[in-house]
């Protein structure tokens, strides 16, 4: 997903928007804010789907599908999901908000600051990735009978790095409702097509088997620093991928230690019966490696590392998470729209000092606006009097 400008607060069902952080092909990401009894107030993620998207009902029932079983797992290396619902036209996903950063955008902060990326830390956090996949891999239903999860998208975009050291693998499920979706950003799928496996490539039936060998691709990358399967279409990425020459890693890099070594070359084995034939089985490998390494990493090490990377952004963000005003609520329930989240003008507001006031932000779209400022001069008032005066009729009368 492509990061965007910060947009005004708005109302969102029971959440409040507060920034769009991304828009990808098939959806938009918030931060949001839930409010609750007693003005508690919690920061969560809303991934709403985008309006042309949710008119093709062949994509809902996929993603709701898709969404529900995802919002089963819970485990502490996955991202909880933790609402599924509809406002207006909008289908949206509500998730737990992280604090930190996501692969893709740690190892190149730390090439631009000259830190080589721990491989340590690299074998830590793909072990952290491991169990979380297992236990997805492994889930079953209520009646025993296995649901046959597979990610299908583990890439260095879908692994987060929380940062007090946790690790959480994103996006489960959701990757099959994404391939649906035919307006994908130039670039945006050969990038993800760089991690698919053999079996992805050649269109054959998954299993959990295909998400090791994504995860090695991704963790050859973090260790080498190159791309392991790359090409000038996506045709060529994936030739590559099916028939091109995985080099050891060692070629590279002259010091990754040999077990390393072959931990990456069974996990990127294209017959996948030579496999890892469980992410437990790969966890355990990397787990007695770095047991037996002359230095261990802990949540804490990893916390310290990421916080030192990106020193420069924490207070930004920290802000950014401090509860702010909710905004007036809107007369019925309905989809935000783009328009809503650009235009967004401040209520003029009483001048402050005088006892007993609170300002209140109030956000309005531009018509509503419009509107306000036509009314005030029709009573040549101010627009923060009139909007004053009108709530304290509307309060007297409740």
């Amino acid at each position: 997903m492509s990061p965007v400008a910060p947009r005004a607060p708005v109302s969102f069902g029971q959440y409040t928007l507060i920034d769009r952080l991304a828009v990808g092909g098939m959806a938009e990401l918030f931060l949001a804010h839930q409010a609750g009894p007693d003005g508690f107030e919690k920061p969560v993620v809303i991934k709403r789907i985008r309006p042309h998207l949710s008119r093709q009902p062949a994509f809902v029932r996929m993603f709701l599908n898709e969404a529900r079983l995802a919002a089963q797992l819970n485990h502490p290396n996955i991202v909880q999901i933790h609402d599924l619902g509809k406002v207006g036209d909008s289908y949206y996903i509500g998730m737990e908000y992280l604090f930190g950063r996501d692969m893709r955008r740690v190892v190149p902060k730390a090439e631009t600051l000259g830190i080589p990326f721990p491989m340590v830390y690299a074998l830590k956090i793909a072990s952290s990735v491991c169990e979380g996949l297992y236990y997805a891999h492994q889930k079953v239903d209520l009646y025993g009978a296995p649901l046959n999860i597979v990610h299908r998208d583990v890439t260095p975009e879908n692994i987060f790095v929380c940062f007090d050291g946790t690790v959480k693998v994103l996006d489960f499920g959701i990757a099959k409702a994404a391939n649906r979706v035919e307006q994908t950003r130039a670039g945006e799928l050969r990038g993800k097509l760089s991690y698919l496996s053999p079996e992805q490539c050649l269109g054959k039936p998954l299993d959990h088997r295909s998400d090791i060998f994504s995860l090695g691709s991704v963790l050859y990358e973090w260790l080498t620093g190159f791309k392991l399967f790359t090409g000038e279409s996506d045709v060529a990425v994936m030739r590559s991928i099916v028939e091109g020459k995985v080099y050891a890693p060692s070629y590279f890099r002259a010091d990754i230690p040999e077990p390393v070594e072959a931990m990456l070359m069974k996990a990127l084995e294209r017959d996948r019966d030579k496999r890892y034939p469980t992410a437990w089985h790969f966890q355990q490998d990397l787990d007695r490696f770095l047991n037996a390494y002359e230095f261990t990493p802990t949540h804490l090490h990893l916390s310290n590392f990421l916080k030192q990377l990106f020193l420069d952004e924490l207070e930004e963000e920290q802000q950014r998470l401090r509860p702010k005003p909710a905004p007036a609520a809107p007369a019925a329930p309905g989809p935000t729209t783009e328009t809503e989240m650009e235009s967004v003008p401040p209520v003029e507001e009483p001048a402050s000092g005088s006892a007993g006031e609170r300002i209140v932000p109030v956000p309005v779209s531009a018509s509503q606006w419009e509107a306000l400022e036509a009314l005030a001069r029709k009573h040549n008032l101010p627009v923060g009097k009139m909007v004053g005066d009108i709530l304290s009729a509307w309060l007297k009368y409740r």
